[in-house]
């Protein structure tokens, strides 16, 4: 008769497993373009972050009635012509400002992976790469 899947598995980890063997390998190259693309999807998540998290602590900020206790402080300073914070302060022009911050993000990090790659590629002539060792279980 036909053995349900838990005895398999159950059969299977009572087996001894085989020694494992070690293998230590040279990073000699990093491929330029596969660490932009990577840098790039990494910058895309940062981005995203920087806006959820900007809109969450704005969110915050103006349910606790912070920006109007700013904007009371601010206009006692200023004085009664004073203008309102409210105005510069708004979600749009944060989050218009956020995703300014976030487009740059995705620039810079991408970039930064690519200049990256190229300098560790010529490093790898003076220090002759990064050993890593790898095993199998």
């Amino acid at each position: 008769m036909s053995s349900s899947v838990a005895e398999k598995l159950a059969k299977k980890s009572t087996r001894r497993p085989a020694s494992s063997k070690q293998v230590r390998l040279k990073l000699v190259y990093i491929d330029f373009w596969s660490t932009v693309k990577l840098s790039f999807l990494a910058g895309i998540c940062l981005a995203i972050i920087a806006i959820v998290g900007t809109f969450l602590v704005w969110t915050v900020l103006d349910r606790t009635g912070i920006f109007d206790q700013i904007n009371g402080l601010f206009k006692d300073i200023s004085g009664a012509g004073g203008s309102d914070l409210r105005s510069i302060l708004g979600l749009g022009q944060v989050m218009g400002f956020s995703l300014v911050v976030a487009i740059l993000d995705i620039v810079v990090v991408t970039a930064l992976g690519a200049v990256f790659a190229l300098l560790y590629n010529l490093s790898v002539k003076i220090t002759g790469g990064l050993l890593v060792g790898f095993t199998n279980n």
